[in-house]
């Protein structure tokens, strides 16, 4: 893998050319679209499209590396649980969508599990059925998989630290925070130290505790991938990567959240927001986005130039593929 002195320093030297490309990305007029300069081309022998990255909403991705899917908290069911329209229902069922989620995920090899709140977990049990890719999670995530049926065979738990060597990429766990809402507290707290019942409602899907992922591909980028809005910066020395996908803040009670996370991750060059999308509608782009959200989101565009200038930022729209 390369030597990360060199990746930074090689970072640090073109860190005023963004290499970013999108399969059909169009400019968009909604102020939160960063308008991006001409791509340069990819410094990597590896063929352009060998890697790709769609986004699937919330905090969710699909990573085609060669011939290796990753899927990152995917949550295509999208189920309306009211949160959007001021009436949040607890016991809303864990309705999986099958016919939303064959079309899209035809293989996948990995899946990586930031937290089990219903809108990044609650897909996974039946993706990996579908596909029989290996888990990684917590030990929450680790025993909410047993209650589905997962082979534990399929299950891995990690907690922070781990370097996992896949070949022609790494991922290395790191131990993070999940946001606190304006109360400064977590929704559904809890963790799961043994296989519960099988869960029937998304109030049976508790945080579990909160990791990041850094993918790291051989000839190509390195992306920190979040599923919440906090950050123990602490963990992040080193890690110094190309790209990293930001969830958005929904409340301020993280005090420093950006400046924090970005001077952490020693400023990446593109900075990709996610988590801002209304979840409970389809995966159609435009992608919906709540008026409080929408300014919040210009807000955390407006902040992380400010922050980091020398940051691209990227908004993302559903299902395009991009080239880092």
């Amino acid at each position: 893998m390369p030597n990360l002195d060199r990746r930074r320093f090689l970072r640090d030297a073109a860190a005023t050319t963004a290499l970013v490309s999108a399969g059909g990305l169009a400019a968009s007029t909604t102020p939160a679209q960063a308008a991006p300069p001409p791509a340069a081309p990819t410094p990597t022998g590896r063929p352009r499209g060998a890697v790709s990255f769609r986004w699937w909403g919330t905090a969710g991705w699909r990573i085609d590396i060669a011939d290796r899917t990753i899927l990152v908290d995917p949550f295509l069911s999208r189920i309306d649980a009211g949160l959007f329209a001021g009436a949040f229902k607890t016991d809303t069922p864990l309705a999986v969508r099958t016919d939303v989620i064959d079309p899209r995920v035809d293989k996948a090899t990995t899946v990586l599990v930031t937290h089990t709140h219903w809108d990044h977990f609650m897909d996974v049990p039946y993706i990996a059925g579908r596909t029989g890719a290996r888990v990684f999670g917590t030990l929450t995530a680790y025993h909410l998989g047993l209650a589905y049926g997962v082979p534990s065979a399929q299950l891995s738990a990690v907690r922070g630290g781990e370097v996992l060597d896949f070949g022609d990429h790494t991922v290395e766990v790191v131990g993070s925070l999940h946001s606190r809402n304006a109360s400064y507290s977590v929704a559904f707290p809890g963790v799961r130290v043994s296989q519960p019942a099988q869960p029937a409602t998304i109030a049976d899907l508790p945080e579990g505790d909160t990791l990041g992922y850094l993918l790291r591909v051989e000839g190509g980028p390195s992306v920190y991938l979040t599923g919440a809005s906090d950050v123990a910066e602490r963990n992040l020395t080193g890690l110094a990567p190309d790209v990293a996908m930001v969830a958005m803040q929904s409340a301020t009670t993280t005090a420093d959240y950006l400046p924090r996370l970005l001077a952490g991750l020693d400023y990446p060059k593109v900075v990709v927001p996610v988590h801002w999308d209304n979840f409970e509608t389809p995966l159609r782009n435009p992608p919906v986005v709540a008026p409080a959200d929408r300014a919040r989101l210009d807000d955390m565009i407006a902040a992380v130039r400010r922050i980091s200038p020398r940051s691209r930022v990227l908004v993302p729209e559903y299902e395009t593929a991009y080239h880092f």
